[in-house]
């Protein structure tokens, strides 16, 4: 497949870690590397891109396995605890613009700015011993919103080598989505107390992002990559004693393989790997936050016509160890498009 026509969502995997940095659990899904999926370009120019991920937490697990609410309530994370809460599902929908603009050979520059369409339910905070009557419909509160997240921006340079395919990467998520209790359950028994800290729209911290990339074709045929990247608050809005709350870093390592023998369609694997670490403060689920988790990606990406491409994938997860309770998705599907200038 021609550089020309591998940028498809040249930036898109630049935000798929923020996407899974304001969910509920070690890692909701967003992990795939677009960028990846259609290759990297050292081409200038100017791109736009539209991304929606669909990310269904609706398992609860603890460690490596499935988890029941019996065992939520019985056998809490803090042992202290008399009881612990039965989350129901999270379903997160993600929709990223995004802007992207290449001067030379080697930088570019690019702006994401996702709208997140998130709803939450939960059978809240239940004490020993459990019974069936805890998870009754009467005790399930939920909350929705549909909001502007975290925007970021970074900056790619990958002049090091003379062909253009090492790549660093610096960058920085801005608190541009709302933050700490800004929203709010709207029925059942919780209706009116706050929505969970890592659940709001934003993070409502300054954070710095690093990675690289390397990608080299290894037959006629098969192009392979390796990308990771980490990102950490470095500046935090929600400060003040007793009401303070700063995510947790997170670190991402993706690779895989193209086939790009057919220029108008490219199929591709990926094996997307995150680690969180607990998200701290007063306003953090401290046990339930943190883990390592592993997917598989298979995808494809496709030419529509002219210098428009779509793409599609779906992420299973082969692998997760999480802190604590947490809800967490069985699939999850990422699309998208993309036009170059």
């Amino acid at each position: 497949m021609g550089k020309r026509l591998l940028w498809i969502a040249g930036f898109a995997a630049l935000g798929a870690g923020g996407s899974a940095a304001v969910c509920a659990c070690a890692s909701c899904g967003c992990t795939l590397s677009s960028d990846a999926a259609a290759g990297y370009s050292a081409l200038p120019g100017l791109r736009l891109t539209l991304e929606y991920d669909y990310v269904n937490q609706d398992q609860l697990r603890r460690g490596t396995h499935t988890a029941t609410p019996a065992e939520v309530v019985n056998r809490p994370t803090d042992p202290d605890q008399n009881g612990g809460e039965i989350e129901k599902q999270t379903l997160n929908r993600y929709i990223t613009a995004g802007l992207s603009y290449s001067p030379n050979s080697n930088w570019s520059f690019n702006l994401l700015v996702p709208y997140i369409m998130r709803s939450h339910t939960t059978y809240g905070i239940q004490e020993q011993p459990y019974t069936p009557a805890e998870t009754a419909p009467a005790q399930i509160s939920g909350a929705r919103f549909a909001e502007l997240g975290d925007i970021k921006l970074i900056g790619s340079w990958q002049g090091l080598l003379p062909t253009h395919n090492l790549g660093l990467q610096l960058g920085v998520k801005l608190p541009t989505g709302r933050y700490g209790t800004a929203i709010k359950f709207d029925n059942g028994p919780w209706a009116g107390q706050a929505l969970d800290a890592s659940l709001q729209p934003g993070t409502g911290s300054t954070d710095v992002i690093v990675g690289a990339y390397y990608y080299q074709a290894i037959s006629q045929d098969f192009d392979a990559f390796v990308n990771g990247q980490f990102q950490s608050a470095v500046a935090n809005k929600q400060n003040e004693p007793g009401n303070d709350f700063r995510s947790g870093n997170s670190e991402t390592l993706s690779f895989g393989l193209r086939y790009e023998a057919h220029p108008d369609w490219v199929p591709q694997v990926q094996v997307n790997l995150v680690h969180k670490s607990r998200d701290q403060g007063t306003l953090a689920d401290l046990p339930d936050t943190a883990g390592t988790v592993a997917y598989v990606s298979p995808g494809i990406t496709l030419k529509a016509v002219g210098s428009l491409h779509v793409f599609g994938f779906v992420q299973v997860p082969v692998y997760s160890n999480l802190d604590g309770y947490q809800v967490f998705p069985r699939w999850t599907a990422s699309a998208g498009l993309a036009y170059a200038f």
